[in-house]
């Protein structure tokens, strides 16, 4: 079937279309939009991927659902439309660039500008119902997800991956930690922050790591 995925990513990812799990997952998918409120809109769904090509990709960063209220999700995990109030995970992901930058908050959390410079904002779950967080888990989107994060780990060398939080150091297991970094610490949210996600230099290390490979550091 033809997904509309930029070509960048539909070679690396043609295999995937046509097993069945990712036919049910389209089917599934188009139901709920047909009948439902879900996010993103239906032409953000593969966002980052279409900002990000399989080739300019230097980190990525793993989450897990898009946000579940108005207007919020953009189809970059953890960013929000410009004029939408971030929402308190992205809020901490500011502050501990602050401290490692001595960076002051932007004006919005729209991460466009990150995914321009070759940071893959990947949620595990790339659609979610109104108001129901983790509502299109197992769904399928976790398994077409892993292969994404298979392709670049094996086809791929001297990539930063940041992997905050339990859920996303599991999926991550399957990493190859000897051709990447892998960066881990708890999740941005306010329940963990202070666990060790604040002063765990994740920016500052990817940019050294980046600067050391000879590719440039982002701008964070």
């Amino acid at each position: 079937m033809d997904v509309k995925i930029s070509p960048s990513w539909k070679e690396h990812l043609s295999d995937e279309f046509t097993k069945p799990y990712f036919l049910n997952l389209v089917e599934f998918v188009k139901n709920e939009y047909s009948d439902q409120t879900i996010y993103p809109p239906g032409k953000e769904i593969f966002r980052a991927f279409d900002l990000t090509a399989f080739d300019q990709v230097k980190v990525v960063i793993l989450g897990q659902d898009p946000y579940h209220g108005p207007k919020q999700a953009n189809g970059l995990a953890f960013s929000v439309r410009d004029g939408i109030p971030m929402p308190p995970s992205l809020v901490n992901i500011f502050k501990e660039i602050k401290n490692e930058f001595g960076k002051e908050l932007p004006p919005n959390g729209n991460l466009e500008r990150w995914a321009k410079q070759g940071v893959l904002l990947l949620n595990a779950t790339l659609t979610v119902k109104a108001r129901q967080a983790g509502s299109h888990q197992k769904k399928g989107w976790e398994e077409f997800t892993d292969s994404v994060i298979h392709h670049l780990s094996e086809e791929k060398e001297e990539l930063v991956f940041m992997l905050w939080g339990a859920y996303a150091q599991k999926k991550g297991a399957i990493i190859d930690e000897s051709k990447h970094l892998v960066l881990k610490s708890p999740h941005p949210s306010p329940f963990s922050a202070d666990r060790g996600f604040f002063g765990n230099e994740h920016f500052k290390k990817a940019n050294e790591y980046l600067k050391e490979k000879g590719k440039e550091e982002i701008d964070w």
